[in-house]
């Protein structure tokens, strides 16, 4: 046995059992950076909707590189190449701050936490920074992350449209919201590499393999019902926005993203309930409720069946515009008689496609193609149902449920639209079989 190989130590998974890190990898793990993300959820507040979701993006690394490695051992891949995907994979979303999807994608506050600028701050200082710099693969991480010249043939072993990052969410997030739908991991043998690109061999001598295309099949499947009843849940939205705007009004105070850098869930909502709340009545009341799980309710909603010229405008000035949504939940709580962060505007991205759709799969002796331009039927109706989990929200203060009417006719006044929210409580909006 070779010394790295008896100082390597075997870690036990609730996902995939036994994980074995080097002695490398495990410089990594135990610097003070890394050690962080285990008060870091991977769901943000989906633990409030299911109480087991508490699991860390601690956990989801060491995960994602287990999965990069069962990749690489099927690509037959080893050596510096091999070593240096490993360990983007054990890196991958180490700049996550708490809450991270909630300010960066849905409310906007703070750039995406992979931006090459992020990854190379968080990946080039502190312990972290001074551990990858002894590993003599700093470079080569940093470009296998995006962040540093030319992606390297294997950068999409972490995080392709199929690849280790989204294997091991999958999975993952499905276990601890107790959904109990898993993919089978034979997908982990139609992995294949040619002429430098990664993807998906869905045939066997020239002819399509049906159970290989079924099991892809599946896991958009998977993707789909986690976005549907997890991800995109109306109560993990409202916790979700109620979050964001306790943070917008920290912003007001002189937050700064640094102070969210090196924080915990648990950290950040201690450092508003001490630094910031003090100073914000609102953010204090706003505060109390979250700890309370009083989260907001909705009022108004709108769905994909509004004209597209209204979405877009709608995207325009309330997920692209924080100063437009704060002025319009303000002048709608003025209009209805509502204390200061008694309403709150959500509106996603108009992005709701299933990405995972567009993975690289052969299917005959031909070119590889994209899994959507197959166009099967079932593909195109997941590609339809995840766009149409597209909503538009109005939430309301909890405590002030009895005023929801009265802000439903105001919002379908400003907006020019009926709510939709009995019809989808009631399951009548059904776009698509």
């Amino acid at each position: 046995m070779t010394s790295a190989r008896a100082s390597a130590k075997v870690l036990r998974d609730a996902v995939w059992g036994d994980i074995e890190l080097t002695a490398e990898e495990l410089s990594l793990v135990d610097t003070r950076e890394f050690q962080r993300l285990r008060g870091v959820r991977q769901l943000g507040t989906a633990n409030l909707v299911y109480p087991c979701a508490n699991h860390t993006r601690f956990d989801h690394l060491l995960g994602t590189k287990h999965v990069a490695t069962r990749i690489l051992e099927q690509l037959g891949i080893g050596g510096d190449e091999g070593r240096a995907i490993g360990l983007a994979a054990l890196l991958h979303d180490v700049t996550h701050v708490p809450f991270g999807h909630t300010f960066e994608d849905e409310r906007r506050l703070f750039p995406r936490h992979d931006v090459p600028e992020r990854t190379r701050d968080f990946l080039e200082r502190g312990e972290l920074g001074a551990a990858l710099a002894l590993t003599g693969m700093k470079d080569e991480v940093l470009a296998a992350l995006g962040a540093r010249g030319k992606a390297p043939r294997l950068a999409g072993v972490v995080s392709g449209t199929v690849g280790a990052d989204l294997l091991d969410y999958l999975a993952r997030d499905a276990l601890f919201a107790g959904i109990r739908h898993r993919y089978d991991e034979r997908i982990f043998r139609y992995f294949a590499l040619e002429e430098g690109r990664l993807l998906l061999r869905l045939e066997k001598r020239g002819s399509l393999r049906e159970d290989a295309l079924s099991e892809v099949v599946h896991l958009l499947r998977l993707r789909y019902t986690l976005s549907e009843r997890v991800y995109y849940h109306h109560a993990k939205v409202a916790s979700g926005a109620l979050v964001s705007k306790l943070v917008e009004r920290a912003l007001g105070l002189g937050l700064a993203f640094d102070e969210l850098r090196d924080a915990t869930d648990e950290g950040l909502l201690t450092r508003l309930e001490l630094v910031y709340a003090p100073r914000d009545p609102v953010l204090a009341r706003l505060l109390a409720r979250l700890r309370r799980r009083t989260l907001p309710k909705r009022a108004y909603v709108l769905t994909r069946r509004i004209p597209a010229e209204l979405q877009a405008e709608l995207v325009r000035r309330f997920h692209e515009d924080r100063a437009e949504r704060e002025r319009v939940e303000a002048e709608l709580e003025r209009e209805v008689d509502l204390e200061s962060g008694s309403v709150l505007i959500y509106c996603p991205s108009p992005d709701m496609a299933l990405k995972e759709a567009r993975v690289l799969v052969r299917v005959d002796e031909g070119e590889p193609r994209s899994l959507a331009s197959l166009d099967l039927p079932e593909v195109r109706d997941l590609l339809e149902k995840h766009r149409d989990l597209w909503k538009f929200y109005v939430f309301i203060a909890a405590e002030d449920k009895a005023r929801s009417p009265a802000l439903s006719e105001a919002c379908a006044r400003r907006f020019g639209r009926p709510d939709e929210l009995a019809r989808l409580v009631k399951g009548e909006l059904r776009f698509h079989a």
